[in-house]
């Protein structure tokens, strides 16, 4: 039979945003070393609820990413190997 009490509950602390907790940050889209934490290896954008933005600076970084895509500072994909 199938006991209750041995189940677990996972609690899932929320991330805080990096750039609320530290104003000294600034996304900027030449940086892309910083831009680099906010994509995944084949080049699309985390999404905020794995990255830990909020909402205000989730937008800043994807258009800080699109912008520096744009003048090729970071790719658009990668290459695939098949």
């Amino acid at each position: 039979m199938y006991d209750k009490s041995r189940r677990k509950t996972s609690y899932h602390r929320r991330k805080v945003c990096r750039f609320c907790a530290d104003s000294n940050l600034a996304i900027d889209y030449k940086d892309f070393k910083t831009l680099r934490m906010f994509t995944t290896e084949r080049g699309k954008i985390i999404p905020r609820r794995i990255s830990g933005n909020c909402a205000k600076h989730q937008r800043m970084v994807s258009s800080a990413i699109k912008r520096s895509r744009n003048i090729a500072l970071l790719p658009f994909t990668t290459s695939t190997v098949r």
